[in-house]
């Protein structure tokens, strides 16, 4: 989907392609700046992520601008994923905006998910709702496919009220 005349509330995709040696120490910035250094909120509440490193970054750094290959049991640079890093901040800080669809849902397991997503431009940010009201970071990613939407969609209709 297009991201053409992207509203005003919404910072730039950051470019990632062509893909350099600098492109990680650049899209680390921007997760620094956006949720390390000065973490986002959603709904007035502190968005948090487990501290835990890998490579010399914070593991969620990688779940932020990388995708699951299951048959390589790996993970690999996702450039959808990495050019809308910008985007999840604002999008924490504000999920009441216009254009975007946000709820949580209990899932099969008990947890209470937290869906931030920014229909028209295909982007989810999910977190995990805690007890005790708190959010912790999970991931962000664009959706590729017509059945992930469809599954959010039976998600949306089937949230905690």
């Amino acid at each position: 989907m297009s991201t053409a005349g992207a509203a005003d509330w919404l910072p730039p995709m950051h470019v990632v392609i062509p893909w350099t040696t600098d492109t990680f120490d650049a899209l680390y910035s921007v997760f620094e700046r956006d949720f390390k250094h000065s973490p986002p909120t959603y709904e007035g509440d502190r968005v948090w992520f487990f501290p835990d490193m890998e490579d010399g970054k914070e593991k969620i750094f990688w779940h932020l601008t990388h995708k699951d290959d299951k048959q390589a049991g790996d993970r690999f640079p996702d450039p959808r994923r990495c050019e809308r890093l910008p985007w999840g901040r604002p999008m924490l800080d504000d999920p009441r905006h216009a254009e975007i669809v946000s709820w949580d849902y209990e899932e099969g397991k008990g947890d209470t998910k937290t869906y931030v997503w920014l229909k028209k431009r295909d982007f989810l940010v999910l977190l995990k709702k805690y007890p005790n009201g708190q959010r912790r970071l999970i991931t962000s990613f664009h959706i590729d496919f017509a059945n992930y939407r469809r599954k959010l969609e039976r998600k949306y209709e089937e949230r905690i009220q």
